[in-house]
């Protein structure tokens, strides 16, 4: 099976839980599944273990979940292209999302697949986890705080753990700006208004998970956008 050819069948596979959402969640996740290079990059690179315990902070309605579960199924069933790494079989797939709507359709959806917890990421209770993955989330809050966050992950983290951290590179230029521009109106569309942004450059971003004893790999993960978006690779 081809790379475009299994991508086609995970957004349709990993989406069709959300029918039982509604239809916003439903075609928000088709949406989102299928423009967002990070969910097929992750998998294409092998940049989650296997075996272990994930937790994703800031999940919204568990698309992360939903894919990770479609891609066992299809790898499963012999749809897996060639030169792929086998997707991660894990021990638990968990989830903290601020807004309890989105809570609510990642249950409706997944049911006990995964378990999702309404909550602030920089107070509720992380538990253990061996990976943990926060995509598009740090920028909402102060740097202070994001700072204060990722001390807690490199506390919830088991020996050997990785975060897998994505971003938007403040000294993107253009697609920096396209990307905070998109993030504005998102933010207004569902009907949370002005958000302020709160974001940094690569090498700032960095420094600070040096800091906290990880070593880092920066990928660029905004391939076939517009945006200036980072990924970044954080072991212990």
């Amino acid at each position: 099976m081809t790379a475009a050819a299994l991508h086609a069948r995970l957004v349709d596979a990993a989406a069709a839980p959300y029918r039982a959402a509604g239809r916003f969640a439903w075609h928000f996740a088709r949406g989102k599944l299928g423009g967002d290079p990070a969910f097929t990059g992750l998998l294409e690179r092998g940049l989650i273990p296997d075996g272990g315990r994930l937790l994703d902070l800031g999940c919204g309605q568990g698309l992360l979940a939903a894919w990770l579960l479609a891609a066992r199924a299809q790898f499963a069933a012999g749809r897996w292209p060639a030169g792929w790494p086998p997707p991660p079989r894990l021990e638990r797939i968990a989830g903290i999302e601020l807004m309890e709507r989105d809570v609510a359709r990642a249950r409706a959806a997944l049911g006990d697949a995964a378990t999702f917890t309404p909550g602030d990421i920089r107070s509720v209770d992380y538990g253990r986890a061996d990976t943990i993955v926060i995509l598009d989330v740090l920028h909402y809050i102060a740097p202070p705080e994001q700072d204060a966050v990722l001390r807690r992950v490199r506390a919830a983290l088991s020996p050997g753990g990785t975060l897998l951290l994505r971003v938007g590179d403040a000294g993107g230029g253009w697609g920096y700006r396209w990307s905070k521009w998109v993030d504005h109106a998102v933010m207004f569309a569902r009907g949370h208004g002005y958000v302020r942004l709160h974001c940094r450059r690569v090498s700032d971003w960095m420094q600070a998970l040096a800091a906290l004893g990880f070593r880092v790999e920066a990928l660029p993960m905004s391939q076939g956008t517009l945006f200036a978006n980072v990924l970044f690779v954080a072991r212990l």
